[in-house]
């Protein structure tokens, strides 16, 4: 490899321009790939399998419309007074026109649902008043049927008592009727006999007793006609009584039929007056329930709208977001400020910021400071540039087929910048050290690549090898992201071992300063004079190992404390900038209607079958959001949306405390508890997503994996040293000083981050959780970098020491050559990564941040004292190797020491 590494160098520096040229055409094609095939870069983060996300698919598949992204969008009176009707139509005309923009499914009016929340009291509170005036006049009628049965019960008995006096009448016609006829019969019988004497002869008309007789029945007869008129006019009475008592009857029967069909309807009635007062009381529960919910400030001051998209937040384009803004800020209203979610907008605003500058700014600093000329100095910064441009492009270009995050880009624009710089940094160093020494200029840039080139490669692949690991996380984004940034080291070494020997070509000996080139001779003399002499006087670790042992170790345990106090999240808005529309629209929102409103709890609860009627869907939604609002830190639980198919509920669940808080993660959990009780009862499933719960599930993947891929990491740095510097020790040693490393650095973000230390100085004005991908992206590039220093270090104390030197001579041997170029290209690292710090991303500060601590601490802490005096104090045993793994093992010459031996 150092051979080929050699030839390379050397045809580059001949073919300076070709070389130069090809890199330029290289960075034109991969801008062009980025323009015409660049796609959207995701502001959210999701895992697949976990139990959040798994709702969120499911909603996608099942209930489309309650998977949509949403934002908000916050209005505000500027003079602190209750918005004015005019203000109001204005807002509401600029909504309305937001439904018409593409990707908006609809819009939240915060005045239409005060309207409709007004309107809803009024219709319960009349339902109330309807109720119990039908109550009234329900007992009203039950009065009346009440009268009604008494009177018919009355008119029965006078009829029974009619019918009584008709039948009695009707003996007594009847007995009449026989005496008259049995009285005329009589008469008859007598009028016969005594015609029939005055015709036999024995009687003469004019016989006295035939006169009186004839006059008895005269008078008889006379009796019986009027007789017969009175029982004529009886039976007259009597059948007119008849007729009387039918009708009676009738009416009688007639009245129990209307008494039947009033008491059935009034039956029917109470049926259904007892629904609708079950209905009216379970509306009015479950309005009493979330009557607290609302998009308008007790005050009148602010109104929050949302703005929901036919499509999920991982869909999205940020131009779909950003036309929302866009509008409103458009279409100004006097008196109102508006301000913004951060759903809608955050987004990749630049890959370099201002803070990613100074970086810049203070690199050159140092690569001046230690190069001594200008010209020198700008050679490792635009080799970074290029790289940082050739890799960045490629990620965009790539993120049309593969989709991202907004954070993998600027990772690998961090790493492409630090490890741009350092590794042509270590090239540059080497050819002027060779260069001073004599060698010309063309034999100097090709061992110089030979040699410090090997080291780069073999050092970029170990970064490499780290970051391409993240993929046995198991975590697509967090794979994805390591994939990209190898990516940037890939082109950092191959700019490295090209390009960097080609420009030094063409710089020639002005990478030297003046000075320099004219004492070159002189110079050349001492270092041939001086070449692989022992140290007169050790280094201070050296000869105060233990005290830097305690030292060392004291100051990383102690600034690693914080780190086992760490808890894993996601920022929300309360992590922005306090200038920022982010921060203020979440401040609003907080002060105006709880913090638990700016990250509401999404739950959804699923049914096998469609319940039968509607006062079934309202008393289970009812009796879910009365069940959720009993839970801790619950302000109000409010039901959104029923499925298509009637199976699906959707409940929003306002916690009391913001989305990033301890209380609101707990709250998930008590959600999720749930899954038992609401089994049991209603055989239903219920799943919760949302910030909060993809916050807690991401987390606990994070934890998940982060001992394996910790586990991989530590056995790769131990079989790697192993394998270059042929010792036990050095690779345990240097293992365990990187533990150490990324613990301090770890504990310092807490400290910073979570607790809120030294806030004023980071613009940490709300501390919170820290990111939950951080650890794990932290170790796997901290990982890289110290294995950098470690080989740039101890290969020269190694090669000191097989040459012949005693332990701690070749330990200072080995610090005197390699420790100005591992500050300078630690103190670059440092300036880099800390200058993310200031980044307009607030999710990539704290990775910034971990990563110029865990250099911080690795490079100056680990690498140039406590590594040092370990070794030191094992003395011999610290190169000690087994003779079988020493036969079995290749010798790989990172540095390129047989090229340096051969005098090539």
């Amino acid at each position: 490899m150092a051979k080929l590494l050699q030839a390379l160098g050397r045809f580059s520096a001949k073919r300076a321009w070709y070389v130069i040229i090809a890199w330029l055409l290289i960075l034109a094609t991969t801008v062009t790939w980025m323009v015409l095939g660049m796609g959207k870069l995701s502001t959210s983060m999701s895992i697949k399998g976990v139990a959040a996300q798994k709702v969120i698919d499911q909603l996608q598949t099942s209930f489309p419309e309650a998977a949509r992204g949403n934002g908000s969008v916050v209005f505000h009176t500027a003079n602190g007074q209750p918005f004015t009707d005019e203000q109001k139509s204005q807002i509401n005309a600029d909504l309305t026109a937001l439904k018409s923009l593409d990707a908006v499914a609809t819009v939240v009016n915060p005045f239409e649902l005060n309207t409709t929340k007004s309107d809803a009291a009024t219709k319960i509170a009349d339902g109330y008043q309807k109720i119990a005036d039908a109550k009234v006049t329900i007992a009203t009628n039950l009065q009346k049927i009440a009268d009604g049965r008494t009177a018919l019960v009355s008119a029965k008995k006078q009829l029974q008592a009619g019918q009584v006096k008709l039948d009695a009448a009707k003996k007594q016609l009847e007995a009449s009727s026989a005496q008259l006829s049995a009285a005329k019969k009589t008469l008859d019988t007598q009028e016969a006999q005594l015609n029939g004497a005055v015709q036999a002869g024995y009687k003469q008309e004019t016989d006295a007793d035939v006169i009186a007789a004839r006059q008895a029945i005269a008078g008889g007869r006379a009796q019986y006609a009027g007789g017969m008129a009175q029982v004529r006019a009886g039976w007259k009475a009597y059948y007119q009584g008849v007729a009387k008592e039918k009708a009676g009857w009738s009416a009688y029967k007639s009245g129990v039929a209307k008494l039947k069909s009033g008491a059935a309807k009034l039956a029917d009635a109470k049926v259904t007056l007892a629904t609708k007062e079950t209905e009216l009381i379970a509306g009015d529960q479950l309005f009493q329930t979330t009557k607290t919910f609302g998009l308008v400030s007790k005050d009148g001051t602010t109104a929050v709208s949302s703005v929901m998209f036919t499509k999920p937040t991982t869909d999205l384009e940020t131009s779909q977001k950003m036309a929302v803004v866009d509008y409103i800020k458009a279409h100004p209203i006097a008196g109102v400020e508006t301000e913004f979610s951060k759903e809608l907008t955050q987004s990749l605003d630049g890959l370099m910021g201002l803070g990613e500058i100074l970086g810049l700014v203070i690199a050159g600093v140092v690569l001046f400071v230690m190069l001594g000329t200008l010209i020198g100095a700008g050679l490792p910064l635009l080799a970074a540039i290029l790289g940082v441009g050739i890799s960045a492009t490629i990620t965009m270009g790539l993120s049309g087929i593969i989709a991202m995050n907004s954070t993998t880009p600027v990772l690998g624009v961090m790493l492409g910048l630090a490890i741009g710089i350092d590794y042509a940094l270590f090239l540059l160093n080497r050819h002027r050290k060779q260069l001073k020494a004599g060698m010309k200029i063309k034999d100097s840039i090709g061992l110089a690549t030979g040699t410090s080139g090997n080291a780069v490669v073999f050092a970029g692949l170990t970064v490499i090898i780290a970051l391409l690991a993240l993929n046995i996380t198991g975590i697509e984004f967090l794979g994805l992201m390591g994939d990209m940034a190898s990516i940037s080291i890939l082109v950092g070494i191959l700019l490295a071992i090209t390009l960097t020997p080609a420009m030094m070509s063409l710089l020639g000996l002005r990478v030297l300063s003046k000075k320099e080139r004219n004492n070159i001779k002189q110079s050349a003399k001492d270092a041939k004079k001086n070449a692989d002499k022992p140290e007169k006087r050790h280094a201070l670790v050296v000869r105060h190992p233990w005290i830097t042992i305690i030292g060392t170790v004291a100051t990383l345990a102690i600034v690693a404390i914080p780190f086992f106090s760490m808890r894993l999240g996601l920022p929300d808005g309360s992590s922005e900038p306090t200038d920022s529309t982010q921060y203020k629209a979440y401040t609003l929102i907080s002060k105006s209607f709880g913090a638990g409103t700016n990250g509401q709890v999404v739950t959804v609860v699923t049914l096998p079958n469609k319940l039968e009627t509607s006062l079934d869907e309202t008393k289970f939604k009812t009796d879910v959001a009365l069940r959720l609002d009993e839970l801790k830190n619950v302000d109000v639980a409010v039901p959104a949306a029923v499925s298509s198919d009637g199976t699906r509920y959707l409940f929003q669940v306002i916690p009391t405390t913001g989305p990033a808080s301890v209380e609101t993660t707990n709250l998930v959990n008590d959600i999720r508890g749930l899954s038992g009780e609401l089994k049991s009862k209603y055989n239903a499933e219920i799943g919760v997503t949302g910030l909060a719960a993809m916050n807690i599930d991401i987390s606990q993947r994070m934890s998940e994996a982060l001992p394996i891929y910790l586990t991989v990491v530590i056995l790769l740095s131990i079989l790697l040293m192993i394998l270059v510097f042929r010792s036990i020790a050095v690779p345990v040693v240097a293992s365990a000083g990187f533990l150490l490393s990324v613990m301090a650095g770890l504990g310092s973000v807490v400290a910073v981050y979570q607790w809120g230390w030294a806030g004023w100085l980071f613009d940490v004005h709300d501390p919170g959780p820290i990111m939950n991908f951080l650890p794990t992206i932290a170790i796997g590039i901290l990982f890289g970098l110290a294995m950098d220093y470690q080989l740039f270090l101890a290969t020269g104390m190694r090669e000191a020491y097989v040459h012949g030197m005693k332990p701690k001579q070749a330990i200072t041997h080995g610090l005197r050559i390699s420790r100005p170029v591992v500050l300078a290209a630690a103190s670059i690292m440092v300036s880099v990564f800390g200058s993310f710090v200031f980044s307009h991303s607030t999710m990539i500060r704290p990775v910034g941040f971990a990563l110029a601590a865990g250099v911080l601490f690795d490079a100056f802490i680990v690498r140039l004292l406590l590594m040092p005096a370990l070794l030191t104090v094992l003395g011999r045993g610290a190169w000690w190797l087994p003779r079988w793994l020493d036969r079995i093992l290749p010798d790989v010459d990172v540095e390129g020491a047989k090229l340096e031996r051969k005098g090539h």
